[in-house]
């Protein structure tokens, strides 16, 4: 199967970890949109049974991993499995592996398909979970701005002194993408070098150096646009501002305290097993990309692999605001970007995209319809968890691909389905 080559940056570009235009763009085979109305307060309290067995986490059917529930299915988890089936046809899918749960406690965990040909997927399966590291580096953020050890409206020029125009960057404008930096992934330098060289590893002054080569879009803060150098920038100021390395800070502000021990760093291509394999046509025929190298997507220490028990809590532990207080989770969920994203002479409408209340992207997460989410995909590798508080309604997919699948996120499309049913008035959809 060929692609011409505009149709292939095309995809990738879709593909992209967090790309908010991607996600606003979806509609096909989705669920139905409308207007949801924000949770009570804007801000979930931490369910007091969050530790135990069987709540979130692994180990809920006396075994220490991510399992399949056990039958006989109640006509909630039935009526799940039953959507991700039919999705699963639809978008002509390799692999499907999803988990949900309401207040923490499992509806259903389970996969279908293949994750190679005559293995069978698995929900314990690892997987490449991109952006969701971007969701615990903006909750981390504001852990430490709590803490006392660096201000949201500082300034980066302490530093990062080399960043162009670094006195007037600020850590916030980083976390909401808006710097008015480029994005290296939408540039057709990038974009050829990375098709003719999957494998290569990345390190990010070789990814600053594409928009450290153009002018900002807009002076910083006054407008929005998606750049993954603002996160590779955002990571190198936290690991200065602490003394650690950011794989370790993360752990100690996010993963550890969510009890996320499935979800790792790894600073080579290298997954933990069991392994989710992973297929694309986007450099054409269609090939295995499971090793494909991971390091473009963001910093050393932030490349991340997880699995759907991992990323329905961490749905959770983020959409909910359960590690920050009620301050700091209003900000998490808008940092000042509604109302921004306005089309100029300078930055165009497919860069420069409309952030509103239904929405709009917070501070590491995409909030939709009040649903916060973080949605990879590239690779091969789709993914998405999605957290709606005023329901305490987790969501965690995980697809990949056979050679006739459909462009775009297919796991936010499964999570699209899925959501439709269990909380009709609350589409994940805009």
């Amino acid at each position: 199967m060929r692609t011409t080559s505009r149709s292939r940056r095309s995809r990738r570009v879709l593909g992209v970890a967090a790309l908010f235009a991607a996600a606003l763009q979806i509609t096909a085979l989705a669920a139905p949109a409308g207007a949801a109305a924000p949770p009570p307060g804007g801000h979930e309290a931490p369910p007091a049974h969050e530790a135990r067995k069987g709540h979130d986490g692994h180990g809920g059917h006396g075994g220490g991993g991510c399992v399949r529930t056990r039958h006989p299915l109640d006509d909630r988890a039935r009526a799940v499995v039953d959507i991700v089936r039919k999705a699963k046809t639809d978008l002509r899918l390799n692999a499907v592996l999803f988990r949900v749960t309401v207040d923490g406690r499992e509806v259903v965990t389970d996969a279908l398909g293949e994750s190679m040909t005559g293995v069978p997927a698995e929900p314990d399966m690892h997987f490449r979970a991109g952006s969701v590291a971007f969701a615990h580096i903006g909750t981390t953020l504001l852990r430490l701005v709590e803490q006392g050890r660096v201000g949201l409206d500082d300034t980066v020029e302490r530093w990062l002194p080399n960043v162009p125009r670094a006195r007037e960057i600020t850590l916030r404008m980083l976390a909401n993408n808006t710097s008015g930096l480029h994005d290296y992934v939408t540039d057709p330098k990038f974009d050829a070098e990375l098709e003719a060289h999957p494998f290569r590893a990345w390190t990010p002054d070789e990814l600053l150096a594409y928009p450290f080569s153009h002018d900002f879009w807009y002076t910083p803060g006054t407008n929005w646009s998606y750049s993954h150098a603002n996160y590779l920038l955002l990571e190198r100021a936290l690991e200065r501002i602490t003394g650690q390395r950011i794989d370790k800070l993360v752990e100690e502000q996010v993963t550890g305290p969510l009890g996320l021990r499935n979800t790792r760093n790894a600073f080579t291509p290298e997954i933990p097993r069991p392994v989710l394999h992973a297929f694309t046509s986007e450099r054409g025929p269609y090939e295995e990309s499971t090793y494909w190298n991971p390091s473009w997507t963001t910093g050393p220490g932030a490349v991340i692999t997880s699995d759907v028990c991992d990323m329905t809590r961490s749905a959770r532990g983020i959409g909910s605001g359960e590690l920050i207080s009620p301050d700091s989770y209003r900000t998490l969920v808008n940092p000042g970007t509604v109302g921004l994203g306005v089309p100029t002479a300078r930055c165009p409408a497919d860069v420069c995209l409309r952030q509103t209340e239904a929405r709009h992207f917070g501070l590491g997460v995409i909030v939709a319809n009040t649903w916060l989410l973080q949605n990879p995909s590239f690779s091969g590798y789709a993914a998405i968890q999605a957290y709606l508080p005023s329901r305490r309604l987790a969501i965690a997919v995980s697809t990949t691909k056979k050679a006739d699948t459909p462009d775009g996120n297919t796991a936010e499309v499964v999570a699209e389905r899925i959501a439709a049913a269990l909380a009709p008035d609350h589409p994940l959809s805009p």
